[in-house]
């Protein structure tokens, strides 16, 4: 392999995982949000947590689907990395 078709691999892959890594940044988020509503809910009165329900500002984060998001991402950025571990070694090789 060419060491340049190697580099613009890297470049691609570098690209990948920073955008997976933002998206698991934006799961994580949620589910501090998540969090944060929960908390809301028990401090709350009754009246506001409904008020707030029909909104739809709170129970807008649906747990169990954003923790399957965040595994499946942070796997994928594991991955991901893995293929950027080998590539280096490839390129260290071909220089």
């Amino acid at each position: 392999m060419r060491g340049v078709d190697l580099a613009i691999y890297a470049d691609a892959l570098a690209g990948e995982a920073a955008s997976l890594a933002a998206r698991a940044e934006r799961a994580r988020s949620r589910l501090r949000q998540a969090a944060i509503e929960k908390r809301a809910r028990r401090e709350l009165t009754a009246v506001a947590v409904e008020r707030l329900d029909a909104l739809g500002v709170l129970g807008s984060v649906d747990e169990a689907t954003t923790r399957a998001e965040l595994r499946e991402l942070e796997a994928a950025l594991d991955a991901v990395e893995e293929l950027q571990s080998w590539l280096e070694k490839e390129l260290a090789s071909a220089a």
